[in-house]
């Protein structure tokens, strides 16, 4: 993608991704928002070859420590989910009764005419800041960084707390989102 530097070499490989928001915008501020995240990744999963072995939603990014299952392109599967995801999430924003409806229009409508890089609104930044990883230590060590960002950000005491990871899949519980434990 335009101006990222962390380019996806290997479409097939492990990746640590980080996927945000333009203008690093809180928007996953609202469960609707969220649980749009969180059915959009289910469906990567099961329809577009995505494997995740870590996720976490903050209110203004997304990581995750993924790759894509052979045949399929991390790239495009990625390019994919945030299209859709920008869609539902403009409709969510016009239909429901969000304070800062105007705002965020206005903010993502001016991104895309910026750009020129999306119609009529851009919600997410065109990067994914893709960094390739590798070895049980490094990844294990991304999985741990993913799961702390909740706890950092003082939303809960422990990382299994928070609904929106996979820490609780690591701690032998059930997430939203369906990983692959490592």
């Amino acid at each position: 993608m335009a101006g990222d530097k962390y380019r996806i070499a290997d479409q097939n490989g492990n990746y640590f991704i980080t996927s945000t928001i333009v203008d690093w915008i809180d928007v996953f501020t609202r469960i609707s928002y969220k649980e749009i995240i969180v059915q959009s990744l289910n469906y990567s999963v099961e329809m577009k070859g995505l494997e995740i072995y870590a996720w976490v939603l903050m209110s203004n990014h997304l990581h995750m420590v993924c790759r894509a299952r052979e045949g399929y392109k991390l790239s495009e599967i990625l390019r994919d989910f945030k299209k859709f995801t920008s869609k539902q999430i403009i409709e969510e924003i016009k239909k429901s009764n969000e304070s800062r409806a105007e705002w965020f229009l206005d903010k993502f409508s001016f991104e895309a005419r910026k750009t020129g890089r999306a119609e009529n609104y851009k919600v997410w930044q065109d990067a994914n800041h893709a960094i390739e990883i590798s070895g049980y230590i490094h990844v294990e060590g991304k999985i741990e960084y993913i799961h702390l960002n909740p706890v950092r950000a003082g939303w809960v005491n422990e990382e299994a707390d928070y609904v929106y990871s996979s820490a609780r899949d690591y701690a032998d519980g059930k997430g939203l989102v369906k990983v692959t434990v490592l």
